[in-house]
């Protein structure tokens, strides 16, 4: 009737009298994943395995709780089990196994898609860059004209010279030769 809370409460009352019951977990962990509470479903199948590891059911819902976390290689290994447990269900190969599998091949294929994406974008990152010949005539230029204003910026400096009174100066420096107003330097800049 769709009273899935009713039914996880009535599955707690009769785990709490009989707690070694697999049955019990199995059915409450499909509750749960009615409810799409995957995590606490996937422990309450992980329990009925534990109680019963002979369980086929119980290994059959532990899959697809498993599969409702995206955990395909997990879940395909509990229905590997399940089939060995029982060979002869066909649930479990036709929908379960074969659903699982078709997932895992999605997602390599995707990881696929993924890796050749990062690889093209770093090739065309790589190839974007341009190549430039440091040596030509342009470059040469451009660096001796800075070189030259470079020059004549170091043979005259000038300092902002805040003194202690308040007053602001620019002074131009000459080499090794600071220019102070006074004796009472508050704070230098360049």
């Amino acid at each position: 009737n769709y009273r899935y809370r009713e039914a996880i409460h009535k599955w707690d009352e009769a785990i709490q009298l009989t707690p070694e019951d697999a049955t019990l977990y199995e059915m409450k962990s499909q509750v749960l994943m009615s409810l799409h509470e995957m995590f606490p479903a996937v422990h309450a199948a992980e329990m009925a395995v534990q109680r019963n590891p002979r369980s086929w059911d119980a290994w059959q819902t532990l899959g697809r709780a498993q599969l409702g976390l995206g955990e395909i290689a997990l879940a395909i290994r509990s229905f590997q089990v399940s089939l060995h447990t029982f060979p002869m269900n066909p649930e479990v190969w036709k929908e379960d196994l074969s659903w699982a599998r078709k997932l895992h091949e999605q997602q390599k294929a995707t990881k696929t898609e993924a890796v050749q994406a990062l690889a093209n974008q770093k090739e065309l990152a790589e190839g974007s860059i341009p190549e430039y010949d440091f040596e030509s005539d342009e470059i040469v230029a451009v660096c001796a004209a800075i070189a030259e204003k470079e020059k004549a910026l170091s043979a005259a400096k000038t300092a902002v010279i805040v003194s202690a009174s308040g007053t602001v100066q620019t002074v131009t420096e000459k080499e090794n030769c600071p220019a102070t107003p006074d004796e009472t330097l508050f704070i230098r800049a360049r």
